[in-house]
C-alpha cells in the first residue's frame, strides 16, 4: 500500500446516508454519489450536498476523489425533476452553479468512472481536473435527444479537453463514447479494473500529497486562469512561491541527495 494511502486510514471519518457519502482523510475526502436505484441521477438533494461538500473543501482545501456507487458514476440528472423546471430555473444554473465551484476549488479533483456518466454526469466528471476510468465507461452527452441542450459545462469544457471537432461532433450527435475512444481521445487518462479503480485514484492523490501544497494550489489557479492572463499571473504566483520557506527546504533537500 502507498505510504500516504497508508498514512490517510489511520486518520479517517465518513458520513453515511443521503445522496453523497463522504469520507474525509487527512490529506483527501473521497465523496460517492449514493443513489444507486436511480443510477446515482444528480437530483437537487445532490446539488445540495455537493455545494455543502465545496465549502468544506474551500475552507480546508483537500484532494477530492469523487466517484460513484453501484458500479455507476452517475446516469444524467433526475429527468423526473428536469421535466418540471421551467425557463427561470434554467437561468439559475442549478447545476451548472456548482459544477463550475468543483471545478474551482483549490485542490485537485479526481473523478473515477465506473459505468454510465452521461448527461448531468458527464458534465460533472468535466468539471474534475484528472479523470480515470473502467472498461465498462459509457460517457456522453444525449440531451439533445431530450429537447434541451447540455448547459452544465459541457458546452465549454468538453472542447477544452478533446478539442473543438471532437467536442462539437458528440455534442451535436450525442452519441455515447466508449471507454477505449475516452481514453483514445483525452476524455480519461487511465483505464483500471473496477475493483482497481479507487486504489488507482489514491495513488495519484499519494502523488499529489507528495508534492508542496501551496505549489499544488497556485498550478491548477494558474492552469484555469483565462489565457490573456498569462504570463502575469504564473509570474505572480512563482514570485510568492520563490520565497516560501518549502521552496528553500526541498530545493535543499534535493542538492543535498545530488552530492550523495
Amino acid at each position: 500500500m502507498p505510504g500516504g494511502l497508508e498514512t490517510s486510514l489511520r486518520s479517517s471519518s465518513t458520513d453515511g446516508g443521503g445522496p453523497l457519502l463522504v469520507e474525509r482523510r487527512d490529506d483527501r475526502v473521497i465523496a460517492t454519489l449514493n443513489r444507486p436505484e436511480k443510477r446515482n441521477a444528480i437530483d437537487q438533494a445532490t446539488i445540495d450536498a455537493l455545494h455543502l461538500l465545496c465549502a468544506e473543501l474551500e475552507a480546508v482545501p483537500r484532494t477530492l476523489i469523487l466517484t460513484g456507487a453501484g458500479g455507476v458514476f452517475a446516469s444524467g440528472a433526475d429527468i423526473a425533476q428536469l421535466r418540471e423546471r421551467r425557463a427561470d430555473d434554467a437561468r439559475a444554473g442549478i447545476n451548472a452553479n456548482a459544477f463550475v465551484r468543483l471545478a474551482l476549488l483549490p485542490m485537485p479533483v479526481i473523478a473515477a468512472l465506473d459505468g454510465y456518466a452521461l448527461g448531468g454526469g458527464a458534465e460533472l466528471a468535466y468539471a474534475a481536473d484528472i479523470r480515470i476510468a473502467t472498461p465498462a465507461l459509457k460517457i456522453g452527452n444525449p440531451e439533445t435527444g431530450l429537447g434541451i441542450i447540455a448547459a452544465a459545462g459541457a458546452s465549454w469544457r468538453l472542447k477544452e479537453i478533446v478539442g473543438d471537432a471532437r467536442a462539437i461532433e458528440l455534442l451535436l450527435t450525442g452519441r455515447t463514447v466508449t471507454a477505449a475512444e475516452a481514453l483514445e481521445i483525452g476524455l480519461v487518462s487511465e483505464l483500471h479494473p473496477a475493483d482497481e479503480l479507487l486504489p488507482a485514484a489514491h495513488v495519484i492523490a499519494d502523488r499529489i500529497a507528495r508534492n508542496d501544497r501551496a505549489a499544488t494550489i497556485a498550478t491548477k489557479r494558474v492552469f484555469r486562469a483565462p489565457r490573456d492572463a498569462h504570463p502575469a499571473v504564473d509570474l505572480e504566483e512563482q514570485a510568492v512561491l520563490f520565497e516560501s520557506p518549502e521552496k528553500f527546504r526541498r530545493m535543499t533537500e534535493f542538492l543535498e541527495r545530488k552530492q550523495k
